[in-house]
């Protein structure tokens, strides 16, 4: 349960009107007041004799009937919601919340008659609304001191009374909120994220790469963004700020952000922390560094928080650097799980407290890194074994972090190392799926065969029942597939082989050969994660083997053939381009 403090101000009636409607996009549903200050207060959405005018003025007359200077922002709003896997809360369970936030802030205590006047909107299952008036009914102001650290106290203990999920507090190592208004300029601009996002990864990426100051602002400038640097009066380099290209303010100005505002570890005295200590030069060819990486990252996980509290802090940071390092150098079928990996594990690598710099496993990770960053010329040959073991690496090394994590009672950071984790071994299981898919060579199809009488002819493969292909293809699994709940996502992807004209039986046997699933929690998702890889090969070598150009028909090598030279020269005209064609000629 996280309360949320949000922007103050004067308007209540536009407030009010903005949760009882239908929110920006009809993302309201069955907008309602759950509690108030008085248990008598109508509600406007479900009275006719109370209305939206009436609630505003009930709630800022005691600003009014205030005497000497009145607060210029006089409306105090805090929104309170749950995780999304969270149970849904009841009415009455969101009144006793909104009850006890209030109290807890100062602005309502328990059994004051002369606090401030309040209503909780609730327009969502997860979430509510609580809008206050700065304004005691006995003329004073409320003393708001620590009013959001008492209110997280507060939700700690409905956590534990909700059988909700358990969080911590604030540890000031977690990313800032995206705000509405960002998240609104992004989509009418059409952006898939908000330039603070784009920054992030961007700077973090610069980041990890970088050995030194200039090479951090070199990486950034051909990145494309723009880089604003600060410079003491003595010419030191004090920090820095980045705005991306085109987002400008109302009066046509870059907008900047600096880099402690993007995220509390991409500070110019944290991001220099990444090469305080010097990395032995490896020499290493491109064909063989996913192989020196996974050594070292096996090494860096069994050295993982060995030497205390302020070297594992510094131990899971380079990780995390690991990680993003390895998203930019990895082959494309896996890229997305690597690059979200690298995003899940990022609050895990900011741990609360000191970091010591010289940790063996921060050393091997860097290293790991420095190796990785050499082989980007190998990328285009996809080394799917090799990118594999490294990813199993990775995946040993993030679970050793979790450990550390938790022994130190790092719940946020624990949580995230999990789900990094998962993203991970997604990744692995799919490139697993892509190296079956290289040497796969399917078995030659047999002819149709003529039923006796009273028989009936074999199901084609698209129609074939996959509990059947499954019992036929891993007799020994079956039972536990068919048992598991992420069985139905495993049908769908074999009935998308079957329906693509190939063996499903075939298939599924295959991928399941390639690495032992005895050790997998869901053995169906595993084979899903592989059949995702198996897919993703199929399709690219398929695309590719339609792009080439073909020799058998016709004009040589290199040359494309009659009907695809016609196609390409018959462009659609773009709409009024009729009138601007010449005279046809005549012979």
């Amino acid at each position: 349960m996280i309360p949320q403090k949000l922007d103050e101000g004067s308007d209540t009636y536009g407030l009010l009107a903005y949760l009882y409607g239908p929110g920006r996009r009809d993302e309201h549903t069955n907008p309602h007041m759950v509690a108030a200050w008085d248990p008598y207060i109508d509600d406007p959405a479900r009275s006719p004799d109370m209305t939206l005018s009436d609630l505003t003025l009930l709630l800022d007359a005691p600003v009014f009937a205030m005497r000497g200077k009145k607060p210029s922002l006089h409306i105090y709003h805090v929104a309170v919601r749950n995780d999304a896997d969270d149970r849904i809360l009841s009415d009455e369970e969101w009144a006793e919340v909104a009850r006890e936030m209030m109290h807890a802030a100062g602005l309502a205590k328990h059994g004051d008659d002369e606090g401030c006047r309040w209503v909780a909107v609730r327009h969502a299952d997860d979430h509510i609304h609580i809008v206050a008036t700065k304004a005691r009914e006995d003329g004073r102001q409320p003393r708001l001191r620590q009013d959001i650290v008492k209110m997280q106290a507060a939700a700690r203990a409905f956590e534990v009374k909700f059988d909700l999920r358990r969080l911590q507090n604030g540890d000031k190592t977690a990313g800032r909120w995206r705000k509405s208004g960002e998240l609104e300029k992004a989509e009418r601009r059409g952006l898939s994220e908000a330039p603070r996002e784009t920054l992030q990864r961007t700077v973090r990426e610069a980041a990890a790469t970088a050995t030194s100051d200039a090479d951090f602002f070199e990486r950034l400038a051909a990145s494309g963004v723009r880089v604003r640097q600060r410079v003491a009066p003595d010419g030191n380099l004090t920090g820095y700020s980045v705005a991306l290209p085109g987002d400008r303010n109302p009066d046509q100005e870059p907008i900047y952000f600096s880099g402690a505002r993007l995220a509390p570890d991409l500070s110019l005295p944290r991001v220099r922390e990444r090469w305080s200590g010097t990395v032995p030069a490896l020499r290493v060819s491109p064909a063989e560094a996913w192989q020196v990486a996974e050594q070292k990252v096996r090494a860096a996980a069994e050295a993982l928080g060995a030497g205390g509290l302020r070297q594992g802090a510094g131990d899971v940071a380079a990780l995390g650097d690991l990680i993003v390092v390895a998203a930019i150098v990895s082959p494309r079928l896996v890229r997305i799980q690597i690059r979200d990996a690298a995003r899940e594990y990022e609050r895990a690598s900011r741990a609360p407290g000191d970091r010591a710099l010289e940790g063996e496993s921060r050393r091997l990770s860097r290293e790991s890194a420095q190796a990785l960053s050499q082989a980007t010329a190998a990328v285009g040959r996809n080394d799917a074994v090799a990118v594999l073991g490294f990813l199993l690496a990775l995946v040993q090394a993030v679970e050793a972090a979790r450990r550390w994590h938790d022994a130190q009672e790092h719940r946020a950071q624990a949580t995230a190392s999990g789900r990094a984790g998962r993203l991970l071994r997604e990744a692995a299981e799919v490139t697993v799926g892509v190296h079956a898919a290289r040497g796969y060579r399917p078995r030659p199809k047999r002819g149709p065969v003529r039923p006796a009488d009273g028989q009936r002819l074999a199901a084609a493969p698209s129609e074939r029942p996959m509990a059947g292909v499954v019992q036929e293809a891993i007799p020994q699994l079956a039972q536990v597939v068919l048992a598991d709940s992420a069985w139905p996502t495993l049908r769908d992807r074999l009935a998308e082989i079957a329906g693509g004209g190939e063996d499903p039986v075939d298939v599924l046997a295959t991928v399941a050969g390639q690495r032992d699933l005895s050790s997998a929690e869901s053995v169906a998702e595993v084979l899903t994660w592989r059949l995702d890889g198996w897919s993703k090969h199929r399709g690219a070598a398929g695309a590719a083997s339609g792009a080439s150009p073909s020799s058998a028909s016709g004009g040589g090598a290199g040359k494309s053939a009659g009907p695809v030279r016609k196609a390409a020269a018959s462009k659609r005209r773009p709409p009024g381009d009729e009138q601007r064609k010449g005279p046809k000629r005549t012979r």
